[in-house]
């Protein structure tokens, strides 16, 4: 694919049950990855797809503390968010944040924290791909970046 001089877009749900997914320009399904557990894992995912490709264009779905959520998890999670942050930029891979009721806004799914609302709607846009909670939203993120980019 490297000097076809195609975008390819990635879509980025953080967190531990969060997932990548890569696309080309007509909104074909390249990859979907779960979230890799380690930050060397992460970064060689993103360097590898960053040497594969001419153009990536990441949209990383940016997300704050959710009441009630503990100390810990809300320190681990923006531990994680800040690692995503710094793969990207280490890597050369551009990107842009944008929230849940943005996108989800954009794409008439808004959840209101309910997974089954984009599982079903990543569902009706790719139906030949079986989705799970964890990966439909970040193909959703990844598709409003491919039609906002």
């Amino acid at each position: 694919m490297r000097g076809r001089g195609v975008t390819v877009y990635l879509g980025i749900d953080p967190g531990k049950s969060g997932a990548f997914t890569l696309m080309d320009d007509d909104g074909t399904i390249v990859d979907v990855v779960k979230m890799p557990e380690t930050e060397r894992d992460i970064f060689d995912l993103l360097h590898e797809w960053r040497e594969a490709h001419d153009r990536i264009h990441a949209t990383l779905e940016f997300v704050r503390a959710m009441p009630r959520q503990g100390v810990s998890s809300t320190f681990k999670f923006g531990w994680g968010y800040g690692g995503l942050r710094m793969a990207l930029i280490a890597t050369g891979i551009p990107f842009e944040e944008v929230t849940p009721a943005k996108w989800q806004g954009a794409l008439r799914c808004r959840s209101g924290g309910d997974k089954n609302v984009t599982k079903r709607k990543a569902q009706e846009l790719w139906p030949a791909r079986k989705w799970t909670h964890a990966t439909s939203d970040s193909a959703l993120i990844c598709e409003y970046g491919r039609r906002n980019g």
